[in-house]
């Protein structure tokens, strides 16, 4: 039987568009409840039981036997020779890419990354200090599911923020190791890396072990278990973000060649049944020649079964009345990926308000943000983006207030103060503020 993608059509003039467009996006986070009691007592076992929990967890479920969690540690030696063993177009595409995402990152820290202060008029200095993070960890998907890419976005703006202890954890499934990873490592300055992964890899990193230091925020994709598991160490440790499937939405006036719609809108169909990839045009024709792209092009794809199974359940070709309101419609989904599609990018743009990235004309490929453009491919999905942000070097630096009151002004901030402590019955505060009067006022208030 021949494979067939048929995304819902769906258009904003039909009378039941609200309905069906609403069911189309539904997608649940619940999680299973065996996963979250599993999850809960490896993390658990691990907080209990440290080396010793993490080597039996990676001995059952990653067939890899130690002796000690240090024999799982990969030595700086090896993740160099892993570069170096690299082919030549591979080390060139892997040392090109960091380059861009690193000087992305640099940019963003010149931007919004540095300390600052200024002083009133009455001298007192109010400002804001940044610094880095002590210890980050980065979770990489290992075995079959390699992501050398995701070394590069979640350690360089690590790197670049000037945290000085990034540790990266990595299954490796009967000690298959992906080279292009453990590549991506060393150009990333990751300064330790674990054979271990799942629940029990976070577990070590949010807790701490003998051998693994705990550290102060995970980052990074995995599957269930690793998601549940970063979602219940929240607290303990900071988290990027909880990662739902992956998604498209293009934005389309007409002008851009079909079949490159057709292929980006396979390039998130591809991850996994879950991803979404939806279609907005005010050109019925050009919905139609997209769909006859599909059609043409889905038999060439190695996934062809996954991106069927995705166009299907959840992907959308939706006809709208205007570029405008493809523009409102977008805004209302807030998708991961958004890519404006047409002749006239910057038009457009303005008007849209909530997306994880947007990638802006039709040369702009979502592939190319993946990969090399510059900017993190670490995104909010699930119609985050209304609140969230893409991972940057903001995400490995914390923010601590800066506040020196002068003599002088603290004349003026004592009694603002004061008063509104004695409005919330806080005296001590009150108090506080008082003593730093001026002398007749403060030996009055101790009388």
């Amino acid at each position: 039987m021949t494979l067939q993608a048929l995304p819902a059509r769906l258009s904003t003039q039909d009378a039941d568009f609200e309905a069906r467009f609403q069911a189309r996006l539904h997608w649940s986070g619940d999680t299973d409840a065996a996963i979250e009691q599993r999850t809960a007592d490896i993390l658990a076992d691990v907080r209990a039981r440290g080396d010793v929990a993490v080597l039996e967890y990676t001995a059952r479920f990653d067939g890899l036997q130690a002796a000690s969690l240090q024999d799982l540690e990969l030595p700086a030696t090896e993740l160099q020779a892993a570069f170096e063993a690299l082919p030549h177009d591979q080390r060139t595409a892997l040392n090109a890419a960091a380059q861009r995402v690193r000087i992305y990152h640099e940019a963003q820290k010149r931007a919004c990354g540095e300390s600052w202060s200024y002083r009133d008029e009455d001298g007192s200095l109010l400002g804001q200090k940044v610094t880095p993070l002590d210890r980050v960890g980065i979770y990489v998907p290992g075995g079959k599911a390699a992501y050398p890419s995701s070394v590069l976005m979640n350690a360089i703006p690590a790197q670049v923020a000037g945290v000085q202890n990034i540790i990266m954890v990595v299954p490796t499934p009967r000690g298959e190791k992906n080279n292009l990873v453990l590549a991506a490592a060393y150009v990333a300055g990751v300064h330790r890396v674990f054979t271990i992964g799942g629940a029990q890899a976070v577990a070590a990193l949010a807790y701490g072990t003998a051998t693994i230091a705990a550290v102060d925020k995970i980052t990074g994709p995995g599957n269930a278990y690793v998601a549940s598991a970063k979602r219940r160490v929240f607290g303990q440790v900071g988290i990027d973000m909880i990662a739902g499937p992956s998604e498209i939405l293009v934005l389309a006036d007409g002008s851009t060649p079909p079949d490159w719609v057709a292929m980006d809108l396979f390039s998130q169909a591809e991850h996994d049944e879950l991803a979404q990839s939806i279609l907005l045009s005010p050109d019925a024709a050009y919905i139609e020649a997209v769909q006859t792209e599909i059609n043409r092009l889905l038999p060439q794809m190695p996934r062809a079964a996954i991106i069927a199974k995705s166009l299907n359940d959840r992907g959308a070709l939706i006809l709208t009345r205007s570029m405008e309101e493809a523009c409102a419609l977008s805004n209302r989904i807030a998708p991961e990926h958004l890519e404006i599609s047409s002749s006239e990018p910057h038009r457009w743009e303005p008007l849209l308000n909530h997306a994880g990235a947007i990638f802006l004309g039709a040369y702009t490929s979502e592939s190319l943000g993946d990969y090399c453009a510059g900017p993190n491919h670490v995104l909010p999905t699930s119609g985050t983006a209304r609140f969230s942000s893409p991972l940057g070097v903001y995400d490995f630096q914390k923010r601590s207030s800066l506040i020196e009151v002068s003599a002088a002004g603290a004349q003026t901030l004592g009694r603002v103060a004061s008063v509104l402590a004695h409005g919330e019955g806080l005296q001590a505060h009150a108090r506080a503020a008082e003593m730093r009067l001026n002398a007749a006022d403060t030996a009055k208030g101790r009388a």
